[in-house]
């Protein structure tokens, strides 16, 4: 069985390849009367636009969104809203190698030990072409999610991160790499560009923030908050590595330093800090929900790799095309997204069970 679905209530399913005709995702589960038109999509859409930049992979795609079903006069209908995505610069000559030798890092030989075949061209279903599906759901998941604020970034590329005390989120969207650090921005120019000239790639870190989010979404054990984002996140393409809050350098702290302290408040309690990053026993606290995650280096690089063929046979490759010397720079929107989403999902489920 495939799995192409995500979500419990707020569902969605992407669909289409890189280098197929077009690409385009389902949502199932939005609540019918709510304003949606592709005026509403096309600015996240825009965000993770690729060819934006010298930073990002030169494929020139408008990524134009269409509404094929589920709205009428503006309005969502509560029946299944279909998008469309069309892409209209492929180069599928680009990975004749690829048809032959697998890439180290990427998904050609997982995909062939699972399936027997796979689509080569640009990766298919593999490629981080599929998160444009994914910006476009999370679109219309924002429209369920009007008392929430969503906001990511870019905290670091190839280990080199920004300084906390110069963040100012004003310059998010002053540079192409949704940096809150104006400085880190300019040594990044330098670092990537580096990376793109020598055919080489960087990975990178995304935190993402939700405030807004209200004490009580979530579910104990197994629909907790934090896990739901966890596989929301972990799903993304090139995902290496999630945290909600402090994460791993929790492990560090004693107990009284890791407790998030309360006092009360003027209403409900006031948190002295938020180790948790927003949540407790997989509930929402009202804190904002923080998450951060890491972006492996793009695979698909110029720079030779030692590798195998169809055959099993000791190969090197090299990959042409248009790749992005840092995939977690776009990732910074598709981050966006996959938060939304979850958060819509547990807003409807919460609902459902409580009122």
């Amino acid at each position: 069985m495939s799995w192409n679905s995500f979500g419990r209530v707020f569902r969605f399913t992407t669909w289409g390849e890189s280098h197929g005709p077009a690409i385009g995702v389902v949502v199932d589960g939005c609540p019918p009367g709510l304003p949606l038109s592709e005026a509403d999509i096309q600015p996240w859409l825009d965000a993770r636009r690729p060819g934006q930049s010298r930073f990002t992979t030169q494929r020139q795609e408008p990524d134009q969104v269409r509404i094929l079903s589920g709205v009428f006069e503006g309005r969502t209908t509560g029946t299944p809203i279909s998008l469309l995505i069309e892409n209209v610069d492929q180069r599928s000559k680009d990975y004749s190698n690829v048809a032959q030798a697998y890439r180290p890092g990427h998904a050609d030989y997982a995909y062939d030990a699972k399936y027997g075949f796979r689509d080569y061209r640009g990766g298919g279903r593999s490629s981080a072409r599929e998160t444009a599906s994914r910006v476009a759901a999370g679109a219309v998941a924002r429209t369920v999610l009007p008392e929430v604020t969503i906001r990511a970034w870019v905290e670091a590329i190839g280990g080199d991160a920004i300084d906390p005390a110069k963040i100012d989120h004003d310059q998010i969207a002053r540079n192409p790499f949704f940096c809150p650090d104006a400085d880190a921005a300019l040594r990044w120019e330098t670092l990537v560009d580096a990376a793109r000239k020598d055919g080489s790639s960087l990975g990178a870190v995304v935190v993402c923030e939700a405030t807004g989010v209200p004490a009580g979404w979530g579910a104990p054990l197994y629909a907790k908050l934090d896990s739901e984002l966890a596989a929301a996140a972990m799903s993304i393409n090139a995902v290496k590595g999630v945290e909600i809050g402090d994460g791993f350098a929790a492990a560090a702290l004693r107990g009284e330093e890791n407790a998030d302290a309360m006092r009360p408040g003027a209403d409900g309690p006031a948190f002295l800090s938020n180790h948790a990053g927003g949540i407790a026993g997989g509930i929402a606290t009202g804190q904002p929900i923080r998450l951060r995650v890491a972006f492996k280096p793009t695979s698909s690089i110029l720079t030779p790799v030692p590798t195998i063929d169809r055959d099993g046979q000791a190969a090197e490759i090299a990959t042409k095309g248009r790749h992005d010397p840092c995939v977690g720079i776009r990732g910074v929107p598709v981050v966006e997204a996959m938060m939304a989403l979850v958060l819509a999902d547990q807003k409807l489920l919460h609902r459902a069970q409580v009122g």
